[in-house]
């Protein structure tokens, strides 16, 4: 994958995950809302968006730790017992943010208005 392939699609995910949320929160002026499920489409989208992108984070950034953690133990396998430690409070701490995404997603689904 090249560098420009790269960077445009690091600039659409960052705009994807600045912008969505933004929307959702928008107010739509003096006027009413085009109807009642536009704002709880775009949270929706949102909560979606929150826990997909949590949980390929948190996939990725544990594969990687473990995949160190591996090569590691492999390369030295008596220090395997001071690198397994690490790596699982590590793994730990990884899928505590990818549970507060869960939560913040949870959140996010709280806010619609469906009886409006």
């Amino acid at each position: 994958m090249s560098l420009k392939s790269k960077l445009s699609l690091s600039i659409a995910a960052f705009a994807t995950t600045l912008l969505v949320p933004t929307l959702a929160f928008a107010q739509a002026g003096v006027s009413a809302p085009a109807n009642k499920f536009d704002a709880s489409s775009w949270l929706a989208l949102a909560a979606g968006l929150a826990i997909g992108l949590a949980a390929l984070g948190g996939t990725l950034g544990q594969g990687r730790a473990t995949a160190a953690a591996l090569e590691g133990i492999s390369r030295n396998p008596g220090a395997a017992g001071r690198i397994q430690t690490p790596m699982i409070l590590g793994l730990a701490l990884i899928e505590s943010l990818v549970l507060l995404a869960f939560v913040v997603a949870f959140l996010l689904m709280g806010r619609i208005n469906i009886a409006a």
